[in-house]
């Protein structure tokens, strides 16, 4: 059990080193490995006490939540960079200029990020 949990840390560490493109697969990584070690202990104490079988299923939930999540990122990044940037209005608290996204309440700063 201890060597597959083993092989299964180090496979998903190899994979997280390849993933530093884009928010997909940086989140994907991420999650995998949280997910994985939040399913070892689950596992662990719960059921058969099989960390190895929990730590599969969490890496594999955690992988798919992580991209999920970088999607959503990658969708909105991509929105803000590609939408008229006018008229702009002043952050009074930052003292920065933003636009809204026409149609939705979302907006950006001028240099294309998403604003909180």
């Amino acid at each position: 059990m201890k060597k597959r949990l083993i092989t299964m840390a180090a496979a998903a560490m190899a994979l997280a080193a390849c993933t530093t493109t884009g928010n997909v697969e940086r989140n994907a990584a991420g999650g995998a490995a949280i997910g994985a070690l939040a399913g070892a202990a689950i596992g662990n104490n719960v059921g058969d006490g099989d960390a190895g079988d929990g730590a599969a299923v969490g890496a594999a939930v955690g992988a798919a939540a992580g991209a999920a999540r970088g999607y959503s990122q990658d969708q909105r990044l991509q929105e803000c960079r590609n939408v008229a940037r006018q008229p702009q209005y002043r952050d009074d608290r930052t003292g920065a200029y933003f636009y809204y996204v026409p149609g939705t309440t979302r907006s950006c700063w001028t240099d294309g990020t998403p604003r909180a």
